[in-house]
């Protein structure tokens, strides 16, 4: 289960900071996928920087397990609102949605599990 748990948020982790980076330097994919979705450009750096304070707060998490947890959910919260921005203009292309998605629901079961916050 250890090994579990290190993985995930370290993958989760990463997945979020990569993510994170290219809204805050406004990339052209994160970009496109604004204007896709039929939302302000003005919302890229606070949704980067939603991005960045999950991926530090799953980090965070191996020295205070509540915020790493805590996190997690923060990220499953984002991806749902992810997915409901692309339902709302029918959008299709949901595959780097669902990575993002499984990876972050998957750390969010192991972080309850491995602490016992069940």
């Amino acid at each position: 289960m250890f090994a579990a748990y290190v993985t995930l948020n370290i993958l989760a982790s990463l997945f979020t900071a990569i993510a994170a980076t290219t809204y805050l330097i406004n990339h052209e994919y994160p970009r496109e996928q604004m204007e896709m979705k039929r939302l302000p450009l003005s919302w890229m750096p606070r949704l980067g920087a939603t991005l960045a304070a999950g991926s530090l707060g799953l980090l965070a998490g191996f020295v205070v397990p509540v915020l790493g947890t805590l996190a997690s959910l923060g990220l499953v919260l984002y991806f749902i609102g992810a997915f409901i921005a692309h339902a709302r203009v029918g959008s299709r292309k949901l595959t780097g949605w669902a990575v993002f998605f499984v990876t972050v629901t998957a750390t969010f079961v192991v972080n309850l599990a491995y602490h016992d916050f069940w």
